[in-house]
């Protein structure tokens, strides 16, 4: 309805402007005949005064032709830019409409599934075995539950310039394996590749560098077959650290690619889509990296699925 309503306007805004740029045309010429017609034909200075008239009907046609285009020009630019703008801002509402959706989703289900293990672990009498894989269901979905609130947490204080990044020395090979090995524990049924180069050193922050990994190994759990192989790398090669999380899922659209980083966005509908997810997580990884001086992009598996690659430069190679 606003589109059409924009269109109409800006329809009536150039039809009045041809509307007056004919008027002062028509009048133009009526005031040039008229002149004409004053002139007397036996006066000497009828020829002068006749070029005179024609010459001035001439420079108005010129300064009401040239004004017309220029006010045209002018319109047509500012309604590009204010479409723009409008468009922009409905895809953004679109966007957050659909970030509520998810979110309220992401929040009712593990808190739904938690909720109903523990009551079936308060109410009846079961094996240990039952037990620990309840458990372990219970604990994974609260895990869900953290990384999620990081992820809100921490973008909106990026974004907002409130996060005071605390750049420290770390061993980033160590912070990965960490992570690899607690990901093992709460996907014990998970193919899992890693070649991890030992004691690769970097600047950053630590918080916000588990979240880049977390979310880019998470991502690639979401999105692929649990049968099939995640692979982690990282590697040093001169002064570029390089850190790689490759999944066998359906992959990414070569149009797509550029538009995961966006915040908010996923790739398809928000209600036919299966996978979970809220559309922050690559949003904040991106921004992680490059508040890291760093560079993240994606590029299709060999046979099947993704790549997602991170790069870091650091000051000092690593010795082999």
């Amino acid at each position: 309805m606003a589109s059409i309503t924009y269109w109409l306007l800006l329809a009536y805004i150039v039809v009045a402007l041809v509307w007056w740029f004919i008027a002062l045309q028509r009048q133009n010429h009526q005031m040039a005949n008229y002149k004409i017609s004053e002139l007397k034909m036996d006066d000497p200075a009828f020829q002068s005064k006749y070029m005179e008239i024609v010459d001035e009907k001439r420079r108005h046609d010129f300064r009401n032709i040239g004004e017309g285009s220029i006010f045209l020009v002018v319109i047509l630019i500012a309604s590009i830019f204010v479409y723009q703008a409008v468009r922009r801002q409905i895809r953004l509402q679109h966007q957050q409409e659909n970030f509520m959706m998810a979110i309220t989703h992401e929040l009712k289900t593990p808190i739904a599934i938690a909720k109903l293990n523990l009551e079936t672990l308060l109410k009846y009498s079961l094996s240990e075995e039952k037990k620990q894989k309840m458990l372990q269901a219970t604990l994974q979905e609260t895990n869900r539950l953290n990384t999620l609130a990081s992820n809100i947490l921490v973008s909106s204080q990026l974004e907002g310039g409130r996060y005071r990044t605390a750049k420290e020395e770390l061993d980033l090979s160590d912070l990965i394996k960490t992570a690899i090995n607690d990901f093992k524990n709460r996907f014990p049924e998970r193919l899992w590749q890693c070649d991890i180069e030992p004691e690769i050193d970097i600047n950053g922050d630590p918080l916000l560098l588990q979240i880049l990994v977390n979310n880019l190994i998470e991502n690639a759990i979401k999105y692929s077959p649990k049968e099939s192989l995640i692979t982690c790398k990282l590697f040093q090669k001169n002064k570029t650290v390089q850190f790689q999380v490759i999944d066998e899922g359906p992959g990414i659209p070569e149009d797509e690619k550029k538009r995961i980083f966006e915040k908010f966005y996923r790739i398809g509908n928000e209600t036919t889509r299966t996978a979970k997810g809220t559309g922050l997580g690559l949003y904040l990884c991106k921004k992680i990296v490059e508040d890291h001086n760093g560079h993240i992009r994606v590029a299709d598996n060999l046979n099947r699925g993704s790549n997602f690659m991170v790069s870091f430069t650091v000051k000092h190679t690593h010795e082999q």
